[in-house]
């Protein structure tokens, strides 16, 4: 390894990511990019030009993706009235299910790696937590 924590951070968010891809195509015949798609939708994402942003992708690929969570039935799409181009989105119940379990899945496989390196779980996830927030504040210019 390089010794620089950004570089390990970089790192580990890939092998992370890898880790999670592999994990859901094997339990849910899902992979990680569809998974946060619908966990971001999950979490309030209205619509697919958010939701593109949200995942650092771009509206066609974001359209596809979401044209194929649809006919999975794991998402309802919406035109509302007057809006244009604009896609409203909510998860099915067989989309919430998926997303619950695959939270689940993830979480326990991170739980036991932090585990496994001997750092306290809790610490791990305030101090995770801590630095989002700092870099949330950095990037809409609010003091740090």
């Amino acid at each position: 390894m390089s010794g620089e924590l950004t570089f390990d951070l970089h790192l580990l968010t890939a092998r992370l990511d890898r880790a999670a891809d592999r994990l859901l195509r094997a339990e849910l015949d899902l992979p990680y990019r569809r998974f946060l798609a619908l966990l971001l939708v999950g979490e309030g994402v209205p619509t697919q030009r958010v939701l593109a942003e949200g995942l650092g992708v771009t509206e066609p690929s974001t359209s596809r993706m979401v044209a194929v969570l649809a006919e999975a039935g794991l998402l309802d799409v919406s035109a509302p009235a007057g809006g244009g181009n604009r896609r409203g989105l909510r998860l099915t119940a067989a989309g919430a299910h998926l997303v619950a379990t695959g939270r689940a899945l993830l979480e326990e496989r991170f739980a036991a790696l932090v585990a496994a390196s001997d750092f306290p779980y809790a610490e791990y996830a305030q101090q995770t937590r801590r630095l989002i927030e700092v870099l949330d504040d950095d990037e809409t210019g609010a003091p740090t």
